[in-house]
């Protein structure tokens, strides 16, 4: 800590963000709003829904549960300090500590997201591949732990790039072309050379994001192998519908996450940072329970009946 506070004269960092247009603010402000109360809404009841209904007391809706509220998390901690930077507000502002804060959190919820989508993939595998031993594999302790592993691995890699990025120097200036504290606009800032935290923030991106990434192409690929044998068309089909939301959520979320963090910063668009990163820090966690559940049979059931129960 005394490292930190010896390394830097910047006290506050002003956001730039999205638009400095007054109208414009205004219009991004209604549809933010309105995206946050629907990622809020349509997860709670994603939550509710699976908590509330036995049928969905498996492994597969563990994780799910844990992803909802993992996207609570993820987009509250940016999302309503942009909202009220929108309104009222001439300067755009936010202190040092107050941004470690959202850096340190909202890196840590992006890696939860990136592990979990994993573990759901591992999931997948072993309820086609190795359906016989589906129970045994992917019992209540084993799914508790690959959650708990996907939580702390996650904040502990967050906590090591955080203290990186933080022990730069940071002297001026300290205005951030973006809506929110993240790694690489606030590494822009550093009145140092930066190749060395980058080089950490590279290799941790590699471990937990593109190792991930590299399980959910394994997973898929012995999946997609273990259909093509199938002699059932209907077995196909019901395969690979199991399949079909997990592969939309994390085409969307790692699509654009390894795009923004997997490339040299220095030939990275500041402006076309800032809207690759509202694709994956608020388009998904606003969409993940719509796709979850438009395409998912088991949570469709389980949302009729539990509205059932509530007119009952």
């Amino acid at each position: 800590m005394n490292m930190i506070k010896t390394n830097f004269t910047v006290t506050e960092f002003v956001f730039l963000g999205l638009s400095s247009q007054p109208k414009m603010q205004l219009i991004l402000f209604v549809m933010f709003l309105f995206f946050y109360l629907l990622t809020v809404a349509g997860n709670v009841i994603i939550i509710t829904v699976i908590q509330i209904e036995p049928r969905l007391h498996t492994p597969m809706y563990f994780f799910l549960t844990n992803l909802s509220f993992l996207d609570i998390c993820y987009t509250s901690t940016n999302v309503p300090k942009m909202l009220s930077n929108m309104v009222g507000k001439k300067k755009k502002t936010i202190p040092f500590f107050s941004c470690a804060a959202q850096m340190f959190f909202s890196l840590s919820f992006g890696m939860i997201e990136c592990v979990l989508l994993g573990v759901m993939a591992y999931d997948r595998y072993v309820a086609i591949c190795q359906l016989l031993h589906y129970i045994v594999i992917m019992n209540q302790i084993t799914c508790v732990q690959l959650a708990t592993i996907s939580w702390f691995s996650s904040f502990l890699s967050s906590v090591v790039i955080n203290i990186f990025t933080l022990s730069l120097p940071y002297c001026g200036p300290n205005v951030l072309n973006h809506f929110f504290c993240e790694v690489p606009s606030i590494l822009r800032l550093a009145c140092t050379d930066t190749s060395f935290t980058e080089m950490v923030v590279f290799i941790f991106s590699i471990i937990i994001v593109f190792i991930p990434f590299l399980l959910i192409i394994v997973s898929y690929t012995q999946i997609l192998l273990s259909v093509l044998r199938m002699q059932s068309a209907s077995g196909r089909q019901k395969a690979l519908s199991t399949c079909a939301s997990h592969q939309t959520g994390v085409a969307l979320f790692y699509g654009t996450a390894i795009f923004m963090y997997m490339r040299p910063q220095s030939k990275s668009s500041r402006a076309g940072g800032k809207i690759i990163v509202v694709f994956y820090t608020v388009i998904p966690p606003m969409l993940n329970p719509l796709i979850y559940s438009l395409r998912n049979q088991d949570v469709k059931g389980g949302l009729r009946r539990a509205f059932a129960k509530q007119r009952a």
